[in-house]
């Protein structure tokens, strides 16, 4: 009887030991992992921002056709409300 406990402790022993290995290995490799994920983000939206940055003026002015009619309109309210208004009423010069 005395044997089989003394392997069931050296059993379970052994599984503890490696337990902890693979938990060593685990938060190891997740924290490289994880930082190289940040890493791989910040690449990514850097690149993003450039590829932003070249293709907007294009998408914009590829855009340019259909959105024309409702700058055209805009800017005709725009000036008819520019056009109407006083110009500001000026108080004397106040004499001492």
């Amino acid at each position: 009887m005395i044997e089989l406990m003394l392997i069931m402790v050296m059993v379970g022993a052994l599984w503890i030991v490696g337990s902890v290995i693979g938990l060593i290995f685990k938060l190891t490799f997740g924290l490289i992992g994880g930082l190289f994920s940040l890493l791989a983000g910040a690449v990514g939206l850097f690149v993003g921002g450039l590829v932003m940055l070249l293709v907007l003026p294009v998408v914009a002015l590829s855009l340019l056709p259909l959105c024309l009619p409702a700058l055209l309109l805009f800017g005709l309210i725009w000036a008819i409300a520019h056009i109407a208004r006083r110009p500001a009423a000026v108080a004397p010069p106040v004499s001492r």
